[in-house]
């Protein structure tokens, strides 16, 4: 006897569309830079500090702090349409006149012990303001404390990237940022 009942995926979508996953970040570029102005934060020193990254054309949206196992490190696009959704992790510290902002992302590539296969990445972002050896110290024990609390008995961690800025504004306000931005992404169809 045939089975005449639909399956869940053609019980969950109307004739003519099509069910899909959750995308999943694929390539990403790294960047990195400061801004200070006298005006404000968020219309000075912040948009500065996005131009000297090179993203200042984009509508920032940020993510938390895994990676995909396809997710790969590619260089910057040459040219990044204005308006355009970045969708990035970024650590951003603003402070005011003399005193320092410092940021840093480290993230690191967990590989199975028995079959060495990549399964995903681990990120941390620092947002403060100690000097650039403190945060970077931070980060490595932060990025080793999520490794030991949930991937240690499985996968090892391995290939840690660390990327900082951090700088002292003249003007009254200043921002830096670092940020891992995503180009593309995989959509699996369900």
């Amino acid at each position: 006897m045939e089975n005449t009942k639909p399956n869940c995926k053609e019980r969950s979508i109307n004739s003519g569309e099509v069910l899909i996953g959750c995308r999943i970040p694929k390539d990403f570029f790294i960047t990195k830079g400061s801004g200070e102005s006298d005006i404000t934060i968020h219309a000075g020193s912040y948009h500065l500090a996005l131009k000297a990254a090179g993203i200042e054309m984009c509508n920032i949206m940020t993510y938390s702090s895994i990676l995909p196992k396809i997710a790969n490190e590619v260089k910057r696009p040459l040219k990044i349409m204005h308006g355009s959704v970045m969708e990035t992790i970024m650590a951003v510290s603003n402070c005011k006149k003399g005193e320092r902002a410092t940021v840093g992302i480290i993230f690191g590539w967990l590989y199975d012990k028995k079959t060495d296969e990549k399964y995903g990445g681990l990120v941390c972002e620092y947002n403060g303001n100690l000097t650039e050896k403190e945060a970077g110290e931070q980060l490595h024990q932060s990025l080793n404390e999520l490794y030991t609390n949930g991937f240690s008995d499985d996968y090892e961690i391995k290939d840690i990237n660390l990327n900082m800025e951090s700088f002292v504004p003249k003007k009254e306000f200043g921002t830096a940022l670092v940020a891992l931005c995503f180009t593309n992404y995989v959509v699996p169809l369900r």
